[in-house]
């Protein structure tokens, strides 16, 4: 048994995996897409086999119908798979889906009960709901980029994209849960407004703490999880490599310094100004004494917080990422076999599944037109002739 079986959700979003862990525990997805040229992320490189692994690898688990929302026949059509679905969830800028016909306003009309969740960068109602925007321009404005940084030198940009995923897409999922519990408590739909800054914003747990508790006396350089301090930061190793260190309680910081057999400097865990550079020297010169690996299984068994510096290639190869499953083969009818991010969340009763691949554009148009809404095959030759999917 899947823990989402039984529900359906119509996927209006573009590019970003904001229905997948959805899809991958048992839920019903249909992405719907424009005919002709579907979604953009079918075409994102790299390509294998001639299709986007981008694509195969985040869309897996899900349908396609093809269908065109500026026709009022694909409108019609989509309203009937409203009343039958329990969620929607779509990602264009604020007023395109009222200009379009399938606003919350509009389709609760003919399900009440329906969740409808929309993501934009900034939401429906602010100054800057306008703007177009990517995930560089979310975290700038939520003030991430802006702690991604080292003193007197320029912001860096993260390596993933922090406001899309953890600010669009797990926010998303976490509240299309969330309202459909409350929908089983109170019977009723609702509309949900997500925003990616916002998203990133709530992330600010930290920093906002000391924001919030010194006003104007905030000081970046005070926030330990920064990288400020010598117990959290990133050493360069004998074989030019890295390993990060993160003692920020005591007792590991303790750990570390006896360790490297310099327990002078158990009092200087966040030395700052000077003393802070002075200790963040002295451990750089021992760290340059052993590899990155030396030093990780050496520290690791020292009861100390240290992790190596990874690139992705020994990471996907880590008996950590092999052990829990997050690189998985999966055998494409078209592209081969191919590897997959595995499900993070590991259930006992209810895992998630992958149980089939991305659809080609449109691959599944048919059989929901005939099985859901009663189309016969005439009445669906009509509708691909029109250009309405």
């Amino acid at each position: 048994m899947l823990a989402l079986e039984g529900i359906r959700i119509l996927d209006l979003t573009w590019l970003l995996p904001y229905t997948t862990l959805l899809a991958d525990f048992g839920a019903e997805v249909i992405k719907v897409e424009e005919p002709i040229r579907g979604d953009y992320a079918r075409w994102n490189p790299p390509m294998v086999g001639g299709l986007s692994q981008y694509f195969l690898s985040l869309h897996r688990n899900k349908k396609s119908l093809t269908l065109n929302l500026k026709t009022e026949k694909g409108k019609e059509i989509f309203y009937r798979l409203v009343e039958k679905s329990d969620a929607i969830i779509e990602s264009f800028r604020p007023g395109v889906t009222k200009r379009l016909g399938v606003d919350y306003e509009t389709v609760k009309k003919f399900n009440p009960k329906i969740i409808y969740c929309s993501v934009s960068g900034y939401g429906q109602d602010s100054p800057y709901k306008d703007l177009p925007g990517h995930d560089i321009n979310y975290v700038s404005i939520a003030g991430i980029l802006g702690l991604t940084r080292r003193p007197g030198e320029p912001p860096t940009i993260p390596g993933v994209q922090i406001a899309d995923l953890g600010g669009g897409v797990l926010m998303a999922t976490a509240s299309i849960l969330i309202a459909l519990i409350a929908r089983e408590k109170t019977g009723k739909g609702q509309y949900i407004d997500i925003a990616m800054t916002d998203g990133a914003i709530s992330w600010l747990t930290i920093p906002s703490a000391f924001y919030f508790a010194e006003g104007e006396k905030f000081d970046i350089e005070k926030i330990p999880v920064v990288g400020y301090p010598p117990c959290y930061n990133v050493y360069e190793t004998k074989d030019g490599k890295y390993v990060s260190i993160g003692c920020l309680e005591e007792r590991f910081w303790r750990n570390l310094c006896v360790s490297l057999g310099r327990e002078d400097l158990i009092n200087y865990q966040f030395a700052d100004g000077e003393k802070g550079k002075e200790v963040k020297s002295i451990l750089q010169k021992i760290f340059r004494t052993k590899t990155r690996d030396e030093w990780f299984k050496e520290l690791s068994k020292a009861d100390v917080c240290v992790g190596p510096v990874y690139n992705l290639d020994e990471t996907f190869n880590d008996p950590h990422t092999l052990k829990r499953e997050m690189v998985v083969e999966f055998e494409h009818p078209k592209a081969g076999k191919i590897k997959l991010l595995g499900i993070p969340p590991k259930f006992s009763e209810t895992p998630g599944k992958i149980r089939s691949p991305a659809p080609e554009l449109g691959e599944h148009t048919r059989e929901i037109l005939k099985n859901l809404l009663g189309f016969n095959d005439k009445d669906i030759d009509k509708l691909k002739e029109d250009g309405v999917i």
